[in-house]
This record gives C-alpha cells, structure tokens and sequence, in this order.
C-alpha cells in the first residue's frame, strides 16, 4: 500500500554523464564500476599523449545539435544531421505561423528578385516596361510569377518569353504546393482535451487510487475515447545496470463511449500495481514521471483525435481530492463550472 503522509518533493536536477537519459525503455546509461573504469582509462591515456587527445579534441565538434523537449525536459541531442530540404513537408507542417508566412515571403522575393535579374540582363525584351530600368522588370516578374498578367508589359521576344515561361512554371508549382501545405495545416485533426494540472492520489473503495481528470474543450461527442497511462521512471538492476523503464498502469476503466463533458481517469494502487510500494519520496528519487494518453473519433468529422499530459511526482497531491465541479439547481438542471477544473482540496 502507498503511504499518504509523504510531503512531495521536486524532482531533482541531476547532470547527465556518458550516454544520454532518454525517456525511453531499457535505456543504459552504464553502471558505476565500469564508468569508473573507462574514466581511470581515459584520463591515463591523455596523459601519456597530450598532442593526440588536443587533437581528437579539437576535432569533435558537435554535429546536428539540437534541444528535443520531452515533457518539461530539455535533452540536448548530438550526431544526428537532418537535411533541411530532405524534410521540406514535416519542417513546414511544425514550423510557426508567423516564420511559415515569412519564409514563403522571402521565397516570392528571391524568385522575383532572380528573374527580374534575368530580363534586366538584356534590355528590350519586356514591350511597355514600366517604370523603366530594374523596377519595371522586377514588377513584370512579380506579375508573371503570380501568373496575374495585367497586359500592358508583355514579352516581345524569343528570350523574354523563354523566361516567362520558365516563371510560370515555377509560379504554378509554388501556388500548387503553398495550397496543399495550407490545406494540410488547416485540416490537421487537433484535440481540444483539458487536463488537470495536477494529480491526487485517495481511496476510492478502499483502496489508495491514482486519479486524474480530462474534459473535452470542444463539448462535442468523441466516440470510443481510448486512455492510456504509463510511467517512466529510474531502475537499477541487481548487476548496477542503471535503465530508464516504462511500466504500463491499468486502469479501472480505459475507454469512454461518449466522451463530451469530463472524464475522471483512475488507477487502483493494490497489490498488483506497480506502485504498491511507492511513495512520494520514492517517486521524486527515480524521477518518476507519468504520461496520460488519450484518443479518440471526432463525431462530426470522423478524424481521429490525440493529445497526452504529463505528470512529474511533485504534481501529484497525496491524500487529496478534486474538486465537484458538477452541481445540480434545485430545478433539476445541471450545471459545470470549468473554472474550478485544476482545483484540489485536501482529505
């Protein structure tokens, strides 16, 4: 049985030596005897050849470093180089608002810019130009590449309509593209489910429970909503074999039929479950942290909706409870109140 009467400590911060500490099962991050051994080794080894361990030195440097945010965690990843035109479709479905506007702003200026450049370079085959010089060309390109074609400039020979027509292309191409990678990002299914920022831990028919509470922002229906709910947490082995593991929680009940106003997520904590002998001191030592999953079918447009939470051991609030946010008016009529959603009382 889990004890109730732990205060709740923030997990620690603790620095990170070897290998990396993903959030990911079975994960080695190498025992104590052995990293002992290899740093014994590695510091001998640059002392008998100092010119060779400044070189290797000043060789490593970092490749394709980039900051992965896993939950509230930042982990700094090395050594994997991601081509930028190789995942043109996944950096502009990520990307924000404002810098996927710029960006294709900046593309329409370049384009313009280059084959403004490429009429400028031989005087006399845009007929009207207007104004004349440089301007006139880059606006007559500006035309062309949006496939506009007001009539007044027009090409008036072999090579200005050679380059026109190479415009048009790539202006067609560009106006193909942009309208799929919009209508991509504007149908993306996107779950509006509200998570309680904390957790409470209580007895619900004897027995100490790990509870949590969603609500669906939209209030519509979402048929057959599914809720998973994982932990992550430090373990080591008899051997001094350190592993970040994943253990799975049941939960009382898993699946929702019509999941539209709330839906209160619990976890029985008997003898069976893995956190039969936790507490909240155990929890913050193996910086535990737990990932509540939800899915679902959108009703009205039969796309599938997912969103997740995540829960480290100082958001857990031990012998506590939420708070009713359901009232029923002496009329009969039901009422929620949203705004008291996060809010926990003590037992």
């Amino acid at each position: 049985m889990v004890t109730t009467s732990w205060s709740v400590h923030s997990p620690r911060r603790q620095t990170v030596r070897g290998t990396a500490d993903c959030e990911c099962d079975d994960v080695n991050t190498g025992s104590a005897p052995q990293a002992k051994m290899a740093l014994m080794s590695a510091s001998k080894h640059r002392s008998k050849n100092p010119r060779h361990s400044h070189h290797a030195s000043a060789a490593h440097k970092p490749v394709g470093r980039r900051i992965v945010k896993v939950g509230r965690r930042e982990i700094i990843t090395e050594g994997i180089v991601r081509p930028l035109f190789h995942d043109l479709f996944h950096h502009f479905m990520t990307v924000s608002w404002p810098r996927l506007f710029a960006t294709l702003a900046a593309f329409f200026l370049v384009f313009d810019l280059l084959f403004g450049f490429l009429y400028y370079l031989i005087p006399g085959c845009i007929a009207n130009l207007s104004p004349p010089g440089f301007a006139g060309d880059f606006f007559f390109s500006v035309e062309t590449l949006a496939t506009v074609g007001y009539g007044d400039m027009h090409p008036q020979t072999f090579y200005g309509h050679s380059v026109a027509m190479i415009e048009i292309f790539v202006g067609l191409m560009s106006l193909a593209l942009i309208t799929g990678l919009m209508f991509a990002r504007f149908s993306r299914p996107r779950a509006r489910f509200l998570f309680t920022k904390n957790a409470v831990v209580r007895p619900i028919a004897g027995k100490p429970t790990l509870i949590f509470r969603a609500a669906n922002e939209r209030q519509n229906v979402v048929q057959d909503a599914t809720a998973r709910l994982s932990m992550l947490r430090d373990e080591v082995t008899a051997e001094g074999y350190r592993i970040r593991r994943v253990v799975d929680l049941p939960l009382l009940r898993s699946q929702h039929p019509m999941f539209t106003l709330g839906w209160t997520i619990m976890h029985a904590i008997d003898d069976a479950s893995p956190l039969s002998l936790e507490t909240a001191e155990s929890l913050s030592d193996s910086r535990a942290m737990f990932v509540l999953s939800l899915s679902g079918t959108d009703e009205n447009t039969g796309q599938t909706l997912m969103a997740r939470s995540e829960y480290y051991s100082a958001d857990i609030r031990w012998n506590s409870t939420f708070h009713d946010i359901l009232e029923e008016a002496p009329d009969g009529t039901i009422h929620v109140d949203y705004s008291r959603f996060h809010d926990v009382e003590p037992l």
